[in-house]
């Protein structure tokens, strides 16, 4: 709890897509990622607590203080581009965690 306080956690997500272009926005406590997979219903992530969502180019940063609501921010928007129905081989489209740790604070 001591390590959150001061230094913070961050996971950092990517947008990977070949299909097409995904569109990600955070509204409040939701993140809206729309056009995946050409769907028009847009697909939504809960925030979890008091975590932050920022959004730079085609990665994701979920940043706070509480290493549990960090990390389920970051399953949450994880699986809401889970594929069910299709090859996953062929479609790897979706937004993937690739780095979690401590939030670099200058």
């Amino acid at each position: 709890m001591v390590m959150g306080v001061t230094e913070g956690f961050q996971y950092k997500l990517k947008l990977v897509y070949s299909h097409f272009p995904i569109q990600v926005k955070v509204e409040g406590k939701v993140v809206s990622i729309e056009n995946f997979l050409g769907e028009r219903k847009p697909r939504t992530a809960r925030v979890m607590g008091g975590s932050l969502v920022a959004i730079q180019g085609d990665e994701l940063t979920v940043t706070g203080i509480d290493k549990e609501h960090v990390g389920q921010t970051a399953a949450n928007i994880e699986q809401a581009t889970r594929i069910k129905g299709r090859d996953p081989r062929v479609f790897q489209d979706g937004i993937y965690l690739i780095e979690k740790g401590l939030e670099a604070r200058t």
